[in-house]
């Protein structure tokens, strides 16, 4: 049932984060299977992003302070995924928040982010089993 109250319109995927041990097999499949260049690497927090089309998919090493947000390495009692994140139309942050905390979601501040298009700002919030989803808000044209 769509809410025409709602104040959150996707626009798209903007980028995966992934966990892993193993940068180095990592980054062969996804560079040299599937053809995603690197487009951006913060050695300092284990975080090497990749461009996948018009999105990201950014690799965090399990070690690494970004990583250990995660939990245990990746298997059944540690998350491969750390968070997905959504392109929503511009909005105001605050008409958000309202929104979110009507339907009690726990969020976390807004803050400037990087993603697939760039600098931007955005939100982090869980669904009902956990999953870390961030919101961002798509650059306007």
């Amino acid at each position: 049932m769509i809410n025409h109250n709602n104040p959150i319109e996707i626009r798209a995927l903007d980028h995966v984060v992934l966990r892993t041990r193993d940068l180095s097999s990592m980054l062969r499949f996804y560079q040299q299977i599937l053809g995603c260049p690197i487009e951006r690497e913060l050695p300092e927090l284990g975080l090497t992003q990749l461009r996948a089309g018009n999105s990201l998919i950014d690799i965090v090493t399990v070690e690494s302070e970004l990583g250990q947000l995660g939990g245990g390495n990746p298997k059944q009692d540690g998350r491969n995924l750390d968070h997905f994140c959504l392109q929503i139309a511009p909005f105001i942050e605050a008409e958000l928040l309202r929104y979110l905390k009507k339907h009690n979601i726990q969020v976390a501040e807004f803050t400037e982010r990087y993603g697939a298009q760039g600098f931007g700002r955005s939100i982090y919030l869980t669904d009902p089993e956990g999953n870390v989803v961030e919101l961002k808000q798509q650059k306007s044209s």
